[in-house]
């Protein structure tokens, strides 16, 4: 009969543990590397100071019949803004001064930003017809058309992102639209658009258009977001864009401007109160009234008031109108902390993966070398 010795007998379970040491190695890094790239996720493109405009253009901007605009309007270095008259804005018009042209600078950064996006997914010139979760997505032709439905689905996760690269133009068709499902948001919607961008007759789109040249909205066009031309026109007609989503403080601010002469109202009560008191004998003014608590019963001082129902500077807080804008321009500061953050975990996922990686490889070496010992014993 055949005898085995102590030492051979164990060297099975040595080989048995280091192919599951392996094993094991293989299956951590594969979930590793799935949880990095879900925290690579798309992060929103920066538009700094050019968050706050709907419409800002490089040379003319022009509009015909009733268009209702919701953001800033800016040109930069053109001048010639026509057809203004019938225009509904609710936001605030830069036209070739510093906001503008700053907001300009910014668009510039914004776009070469997005079109520098990867990893990039080649899918068809036609987007009408289908559906597309976050990415960044270009087509073999580098144009880009929607006829019928584009379907944007976000999967319920939130601040997911889609940006479309155009090397020429974007051009959507009569009546055709951009439908956001499970949680997107056309504020997470770019479009970068190598030349031109035509939106036709009724149609509605979702995002931030970028085109390096001109945006030309036919009759009846919507935007959801915001329409960006960096070196040439905007021509709207009978169009609504509204950037108030992307952008609260803008809707924010005007309302606290309007409510400003609400809460001068009482303010120029008070003078009211005050007006007896010049026109009557001061003395008696003194007798009904605690006007004793102002330490005088002259009512010439009292008269003096008249700057407090002078407050009209308060009503005149056109000052804290300008705040408006200084407040607008801070919300991009917001949207780059978040960007950045997808960053930070990306990396701090591969570190753990490296780090995880070395602990299973010295953990199984180590078993190998306790068990290499115990077989020579």
């Amino acid at each position: 009969m055949m005898h085995t010795s102590p030492g051979t007998a164990r060297r099975p379970s040595a080989g048995l543990l280091r192919h599951l040491t392996i094993i094991a190695l293989v299956v951590f890094l594969a979930m590793q590397v799935g949880g990095a790239a879900s925290f690579a996720q798309e992060h929103p493109i920066d538009l700094r100071t050019a968050d706050s405009f709907a419409v800002l253009a490089g040379s003319t901007i022009t509009n015909t019949g009733p268009t209702t605009i919701t953001g800033d309007v800016g040109l930069h270095p053109g001048t010639a803004v026509t057809g203004f008259a019938s225009v509904t804005l609710h936001g605030e018009q830069h036209i070739d001064d510093a906001v503008a042209e700053q907001a300009k600078v910014d668009l510039v950064t914004a776009y070469d930003e997005a079109a520098g996006r990867t990893p990039v997914t080649t899918v068809a010139t036609e987007l009408g017809g289908q559906e597309l979760t976050g990415g960044v997505y270009d087509s073999a032709d580098g144009t880009f058309q929607i006829t019928g439905t584009l379907t944007l689905d976000a999967e319920g996760v939130a601040d997911t992102v889609w940006v479309f690269q155009t090397a020429s133009t974007l051009i959507t068709a009569t009546d055709s639209d951009v439908n956001l499902v499970n949680g997107a948001d056309p504020c997470n919607v770019y479009w970068q658009v190598g030349s031109d961008a035509t939106l036709g007759t009724n149609s509605a789109l979702a995002g931030t258009v970028m085109a390096l040249s001109s945006i030309t909205l036919t009759t009846g066009a919507s935007v959801q977001g915001r329409v960006l031309a960096r070196n040439a026109a905007v021509t709207m007609d009978t169009n609504t864009i509204t950037n108030a989503g992307c952008t609260t403080p803008v809707a924010d601010d005007d309302t606290t401007d309007e409510d400003a002469p609400v809460d001068d109202t009482p303010v120029e009560d008070a003078p009211v109160e005050d007006t007896p008191v010049e026109n009557g004998a001061p003395t008696e003014e003194d007798d009904e009234a605690p006007s004793e608590d102002t330490p005088t019963g002259e009512g010439t001082p009292t008269g003096d008031d008249t700057p407090t129902g002078g407050d009209t500077p308060t009503g005149g807080d056109t000052p804290s109108g300008g705040d408006t804008t200084s407040q607008i321009v801070e919300v991009p500061a917001g949207s780059v902390a978040a960007g950045g953050g997808g960053s930070d975990a990306s990396t701090s996922g591969l570190w753990f993966l490296v780090a995880g990686g070395f602990v299973l490889l010295a953990g199984g070496g180590a078993a190998g070398v306790i068990t290499r010992r115990r077989t020579g014993a």
